[in-house]
């Protein structure tokens, strides 16, 4: 498969002017990327879809019973879906050389990594948060409760994406890191999880959601200032040693 290259940026350009320009090549290279890769790019929505059909099946197809469980498994399928997709975030970048092209980069490594992150969630968090509401209809979740269901997955897809790749950065040099990625970011995955499935919950429910919502917000905010730092240090330790 014909590999894309980022272009290197020369000394003499100014690192301020040419930072938009190395940000917008960087998203739409992962996005031109992962379009020709197409059956990795369906995988975790085709992973998210089945498990929500499967899962009447295996228990019951009560629809007071599905209502109720709604929330909380429309958020661990699109976790789980998540978490498929973010072993190869830089894997192919490792691969064909161009990780080591962007480290040497003279724009700061934490918002060209913020990105990539940018671009890994248009290509799985926002779709995951588009098809739940078709999804959320198999499972009895009321009508009134779609917009909350789509706003929290929309907000938490986006700080699971940026803790998520966290994990990819330290474990990127590994052969066989996905298990090693799966025990690092799970246990900081439950606070999104129990407050996004919270926020629907309570839609579902007829209560207030927003608090919910601002929470998930405020994880958001601390995620994109802190977890650029990390992945960039995670990607020099995992490459430099």
């Amino acid at each position: 498969m014909k590999r894309e290259l980022l272009t290197p940026l020369t000394d003499s350009a100014p690192v301020s002017a040419s930072l938009g320009a190395a940000l917008a090549a960087t998203l739409k290279r992962d996005l031109r990327q992962a379009l020709r890769r197409r059956s990795e790019l369906i995988n975790p929505l085709a992973f998210f879809a089945l498990v929500i059909t499967l899962f009447p099946l295996g228990i019951s197809p009560d629809k007071a019973l599905l209502a109720t469980l709604a929330p909380g498994l429309v958020w661990v399928a699109a976790l789980l879906a998540t978490l498929l997709s973010l072993d190869g975030m830089f894997r192919q970048d490792l691969d064909d050389g161009s990780l080591e092209q962007l480290l040497l980069t003279p724009q700061p490594l934490a918002l060209l990594v913020l990105a990539k992150v940018a671009g890994h969630w248009l290509l799985t968090g926002l779709p995951l948060a588009l098809m739940a509401p078709l999804l959320g209809v198999m499972l009895g979740l009321p009508s009134a409760a779609f917009g909350v269901l789509m706003a929290s997955l929309a907000l938490g897809s986006l700080s699971l994406s940026l803790i998520g790749a966290i994990g990819a950065a330290l474990t990127v040099g590994l052969r066989r890191g996905g298990v090693l990625l799966s025990l690092i970011i799970l246990p900081l995955y439950i606070p999104v999880l129990i407050f996004g499935a919270g926020a629907v919950q309570s839609a579902a429910a007829g209560m207030p959601s927003l608090p919910h919502l601002a929470i998930l917000g405020a994880m958001l905010a601390l995620a994109l200032t802190l977890a650029p730092l990390a992945i960039a240090a995670g990607l020099r330790l995992s490459i430099n040693g």
